[in-house]
């Protein structure tokens, strides 16, 4: 029976594919969301139009400021884990080249 010893752990990578979008199509549907519920809320929004502009400017700067925290969030995770991969990568590739000098 052979076994894999490249150090590659299949288990915690993600799903490629169109689920396996993550956060940016997370993201676009937040975004997309709240731009509707706006419409939405000024169609029915029972106050004065400054009043609910006023509300909806306040609003749409928290989700911004909201979104932009979360994009900076996964920027630093993304790092992360490529630099996580690297060095397994580079582990790798340094016990073949070993294994390789071994044999040669």
């Amino acid at each position: 029976m052979a076994t894999d010893t490249s150090g590659f752990d299949e288990g915690n990578e993600q799903a490629e594919g169109p689920e396996g979008r993550g956060l940016g199509g997370f993201a676009v549907g937040v975004i997309f969301g709240a731009f509707l519920g706006a419409g939405i809320a000024l169609l029915f929004a029972p106050e004065r139009g400054e009043k609910t502009r006023r509300r909806l400017r306040h609003r749409l700067r928290s989700l911004r400021d909201e979104a932009g925290d979360q994009l900076e969030r996964a920027g630093k995770r993304t790092g992360r884990d490529l630099l996580r991969r690297r060095r397994r990568l580079e582990a790798g590739l340094e016990r073949a080249a070993s294994r390789a000098k071994d044999v040669f």
